[in-house]
């Protein structure tokens, strides 16, 4: 099984219950009909940052309040503002299921997580190598919504990125990223090389890391 079957299984909560014949099948067929309608792209722009005395994170004209980011980017001078989609013939599919097989949905859904989580991280280590060459190192990508950093600052890295006009990415009222199986980020870029987990502190064991999102 390779990883990103393993992240849609792990999307679909079968956790260590093997997977039946039927949800394998419709995994596979899944993952065939979306790299037929994915469309991946993804837009990023570099800024300086700063943390000023009262703790707020100051990116361009963007002021974050997030005790959770300031950790994360503690020692950093400069930052990485991303989005990333699978475009929006991945919604189409996905409506066109919903009209007669939900369970097909829900399988769609993991396996479109999977696959943009995989591409995140293809272009995230393109990016490092970018970046080692000025003699920069990448943390753990951080998205709005994580913690306290508040999802509604999707729409300043939209806007800071250009990625309505540059990847046809934007957010509905109600904060939604469209299309749907889309992510906005942000990455530090610090001098001092950590050993940061690509997939962030989801998946790392380092308990004790004081760039940890997660206690």
């Amino acid at each position: 099984m390779d990883e990103r079957t393993k992240e849609a299984v792990r999307y679909l909560g079968y956790g260590r219950q093997e997977v039946d014949e039927k949800t394998w099948n419709l995994i596979q067929d899944s993952f065939s009909e979306l790299e037929e309608a994915c469309e991946k792209r993804m837009t990023y722009r570099s800024f300086e940052m700063s943390i000023e005395e009262n703790g707020c994170i100051v990116i361009g004209n963007m002021k974050i309040q997030s005790k959770n980011l300031r950790k994360n980017l503690n020692g950093c001078e400069h930052v990485i503002l991303l989005g990333a989609t699978l475009g929006i013939k991945v919604d189409l599919l996905m409506k066109r299921y919903s009209y007669t097989d939900m369970a097909k949905v829900v399988v769609l859904q993991a396996c479109a997580a999977a696959m943009l989580e995989e591409y995140l991280d293809e272009r995230q280590t393109e990016l490092a190598e970018e970046m080692r060459k000025e003699g920069l190192y990448l943390r753990p990508r951080f998205s709005p919504g994580y913690g306290d950093f508040s999802i509604l600052h999707q729409k300043d890295i939209l806007t800071m990125t250009d990625a309505p006009k540059k990847i046809g990415l934007s957010m509905t009222d109600s904060s939604m990223l469209t299309p749907v199986k889309s992510v906005t980020a942000l990455i530090g870029l610090s001098r001092k090389q950590e050993n940061c987990h690509i997939k962030g502190c989801e998946v790392c064991k380092k308990q004790d890391c004081e760039f940890r999102r997660f206690n």
